[in-house]
């Protein structure tokens, strides 16, 4: 018999999210999945982990081929105690979503979706953090059913780069409406937000302003219909710095 695929999934919005429901019945006509998903939202939480405080992990649903936990840390911390404390061995997959809300551009540094996901490929898992545009709680997922089956399967087919995340979003519209996937790079932009205080209380806000209008980001396939899919690195080398400014070593000679 063929073996059957092991995907772990995470993400950052919470156990009960629906894209993370819907991602899992579609995972579960794949192979064998293992959830372990924070108890509570936690956007924005990027590559953070909880050091020196209990961690706490609830088994909510066990069967043959299905097991499910909350966790009372980050997505990373999820990641972490599936891959070292609950699997027997690697998965074949990491995914980390759907996440309600867009993690492009500038976003990717701050997400919590895809360092959920960058912490499974540091574990050398195969990994993908998938975000959809809108950030609702009642997005009608249902027309990405057949296109996230084929891509996942496709993906588990296939062999990724070693030390490479891919960053897929989705654009609020339905499946139909898609003009295709196009891999690109991580379009230049940036947060304008707005501090509101009150007293010593202080709630941040505020709205993306894109700052690259090339045709080779994720920006413009977003705002083109596409499905954008940008390769993260581990590595945050500038090595253009190294090649080109070898002429400044000396500023850094301590004397």
């Amino acid at each position: 018999m063929k073996k059957k695929h092991t995907i772990l999934l995470v993400n950052d919005d919470g156990i009960f999210s629906p894209g993370l429901r819907f991602l899992i019945k579609i995972c579960k006509k794949i192979g064998k999945v293992l959830v372990v998903a924070p108890e509570q939202n936690q956007s924005g939480m990027s590559h953070a982990i909880t050091v020196d405080k209990e961690i706490k992990i609830n088994k909510l649903e066990s069967s043959k081929d299905y097991e499910e936990y909350s966790c009372s840390g980050t997505p990373v911390d999820c990641v972490k105690i599936a891959t070292k404390k609950i699997l027997k061995k690697k998965p074949d997959l990491c995914i980390s979503g759907i996440n309600h809300g867009a993690n492009y551009s500038i976003s990717t540094l701050y997400s919590a979706t895809l360092h959920a996901a960058v912490e499974g490929t540091i574990e050398g898992i195969p990994s993908i953090a998938i975000s959809h545009l809108d950030y609702s709680s009642k997005i009608d997922f249902s027309s990405y059913d057949n296109f996230l089956e084929n891509l996942i399967r496709k993906i588990l087919s296939s062999h990724l780069i070693k030390g490479v995340t891919l960053n897929i979003n989705i654009p609020s519209i339905t499946c139909k409406d898609l003009r295709g996937i196009k891999v690109c790079r991580q379009g230049k932009g940036k947060w304008i937000e707005k501090i509101n205080s009150k007293k010593n209380k202080f709630i941040i806000t505020g709205h993306f302003e894109s700052q690259d209008k090339s045709k080779d980001t994720d920006i413009w396939a977003l705002d083109n219909s596409f499905v954008s899919v940008v390769p993260i690195q581990i590595d945050m080398t500038d090595y253009d710095y190294i090649d080109n400014y070898n002429d400044l070593d000396d500023v850094f000679q301590i004397r």
